[in-house]
């Protein structure tokens, strides 16, 4: 016989599912302006939605979040920027933007939280950065050269149009971010003892 899981076990994966529902929702709900189209690939405000996934859930849940909407997104739902959806996306120029999105969640947490019992802005700062721009450009650029056709010099420099733009979007996620923190901390399912020195500072 298995003894039941304990209310608090349930509770927490179920608050969890819930988070992840929640930041997903969100990256959709930032595709709904619409797309610039600047080239073959549009600029967007979902890599937002993809910071704040990992800064606030952390590496594992906000990979999680990014996942369900790429999964979503594969068996034809329009939520990405400019409705699109469904397989094709993936075999376009703006594929490994996908791919990146999903590392780049998991790398912005893991910066954010790493031996860290609080966010802190200079790291929602630096993971935004090298998650949210730094590695989305690694996986995304290569790609889009492949699929394009152009070398890989021309793509980098055509990609530099992001850059302003991704920047904004970091420092919009360290504002967010920390101004969740001091409102509602239980939102991070960080340890309860941080919550509880946050709450109680308040």
């Amino acid at each position: 016989m298995y003894a039941a899981a304990p209310e608090k076990v349930r509770g927490f994966e179920a608050a969890d599912i819930a988070r992840i529902a929640v930041f997903a929702a969100i990256i959709a709900v930032l595709g709904l302006p619409g797309a610039i189209n600047v080239g073959a690939v549009p600029i967007t405000a979902q890599t937002l939605g993809v910071m704040l996934a990992g800064a606030v859930l952390g590496a594992r849940r906000g990979a999680i979040s990014v996942l369900v909407v790429l999964a979503l997104v594969a068996i034809g739902l329009p939520l990405l920027s400019g409705g699109r959806g469904g397989l094709g996306v993936f075999v376009a120029p703006s594929a490994g933007y996908l791919v990146g999105w999903l590392v780049g969640a998991f790398v912005v947490g893991l910066i954010v939280r790493l031996g860290a019992t609080r966010p802190a802005w200079w790291r929602v700062a630096f993971g935004s950065v090298v998650g949210g721009i730094i590695v989305i450009y690694l996986f995304g650029i290569p790609v889009q050269s492949i699929v394009t056709g152009l070398p890989l010099g021309e793509t980098i420099i055509a990609s530099m149009i992001f850059l302003p733009g991704d920047l904004i979007k970091a420092a919009l996620t360290v504002i967010i971010t920390m101004a969740l923190w001091r409102a509602y901390p239980r939102a991070f399912a960080w340890s309860s003892a941080s919550i509880s020195t946050t709450e109680a500072a308040k």
